[in-house]
C-alpha cells in the first residue's frame, strides 16, 4: 500500500485516519482542505488547486485525505486503496459539532492560518452530503478495480479493520 485515498464527508475522522496510517506505514500525508485554503480561509483558485492535487497524486507514495469530486477520478485509478467513511448523516453532524466543541479558536493543524469554525452554510452542507454527493461517488468508486476499495458503515468497522492492520486499535 503506497498510494490511499480517504474519502467521505466531513466529521467522520478522515483527518485522524489519515494521520495515523501516514505513522503506521510511513507515508505522507496531504489533506485537500490543506490545498485549497490559505490562512483566514482564503480560497485558492480552483484550477491551481486540482494541479497541485494531481501533482501530488503523481508522486510514488501518498495518502491523500479528501473528497474534492473535480481530482477524485484520477486518485481513485491511482490509488491501491480507496477507503470510504460511508457514515450516517447523524454521525457526520455528531462528529463537527464535537469537533467545533473541542477546538473552537484552535488552528487547524492541516490547514496552517486556518482557525476550526462552524457556520450555518457548512453546517447545511455537512446535513445534505449524504443526498447531494454519495451518489456520485458510488459512480465513481464503481468505474475502479473493486479490490481495491474498502467501505466502512460506522467507526466500529473502521477500528476492527484497523485493529487487524496493525494488531493495535485506533480511535476516530
Amino acid at each position: 500500500m503506497n498510494k490511499i485515498s480517504i474519502i467521505g464527508c466531513s466529521g467522520t475522522g478522515k483527518t485522524t485516519l489519515a494521520n495515523n496510517l501516514g505513522k503506521e506505514l510511513k507515508l505522507p500525508v496531504y489533506h485537500l482542505d490543506g490545498i485549497n485554503y490559505f490562512s483566514n480561509w482564503e480560497k485558492r483558485d480552483e484550477e491551481e488547486r486540482d494541479k497541485i492535487i494531481l501533482e501530488k497524486a503523481d508522486e510514488d507514495k501518498w495518502i491523500i485525505d479528501g473528497t474534492y469530486n473535480s481530482t477524485l477520478p484520477q486518485r481513485l485509478e491511482k490509488s491501491d486503496l480507496i477507503i470510504f467513511l460511508d457514515y450516517s448523516s447523524f454521525t457526520y453532524i455528531r462528529g463537527i459539532v464535537s469537533r467545533f466543541i473541542k477546538n473552537r479558536g484552535k488552528e487547524k493543524a492541516e490547514i496552517p492560518g486556518c482557525e476550526e469554525q462552524m457556520n450555518r452554510e457548512f453546517f447545511w452542507w455537512v446535513v445534505n452530503w449524504k443526498r447531494n454527493k454519495r451518489k456520485r461517488i458510488m459512480e465513481m468508486l464503481h468505474q475502479v478495480n473493486g479490490n481495491k476499495v474498502s467501505i466502512f458503515k460506522n467507526r466500529r468497522q473502521l477500528n476492527k479493520w484497523y485493529l487487524n492492520l496493525f494488531n493495535k486499535k485506533m480511535e476516530v
